[in-house]
């Protein structure tokens, strides 16, 4: 396995981590009776579930590029080192950005995540290049 499916593969082990992270929260917060009823009606979380909800949803976004950028480099067999530390830069990003994100880290949370999503850009070009 390359690198970068390596670190993607982690990356979504991360987001299976932040999954559970936001149920126990969630179901802290709301209560078990809610937590187990059908959805029929938005629940709206606040504080720290609704900032844990927000991070692993900002997460699904990001690894959908970076999901592509990995497979590209990975089938397309232009794995290098400058490839692989950007996806190892981008999973470091992730983690570094669920507890930036839950105790308002400002103005640090907006920097990990630009990290992040400048190391899958420059996946994506070094692709093409």
């Amino acid at each position: 396995m390359t690198p970068e499916l390596t670190a993607l593969t982690l990356a979504a082990l991360l987001q299976v981590a932040q999954i559970c992270l936001y149920s126990v929260v969630g179901r802290a917060e709301v209560g078990a009776k809610t937590a187990l009823k059908p959805r029929d009606e938005p629940v709206e979380l606040t504080g720290r579930a609704g900032r844990i909800h927000r991070a692993m949803n900002n997460h699904f976004e990001g690894l959908i590029l970076f999901g592509i950028a990995c497979v590209v480099i990975a089938v397309s067999e232009q794995s290098t080192g400058f490839t692989a530390g950007c996806a190892f830069l981008y999973l470091g990003a992730r983690v570094l950005y669920i507890p930036a994100y839950v105790f308002g880290w400002v103005p640090w949370r907006s920097l990990i995540w630009a990290v992040g999503f400048l190391s899958t850009v420059l996946m994506l070009l070094a692709a093409l290049v």
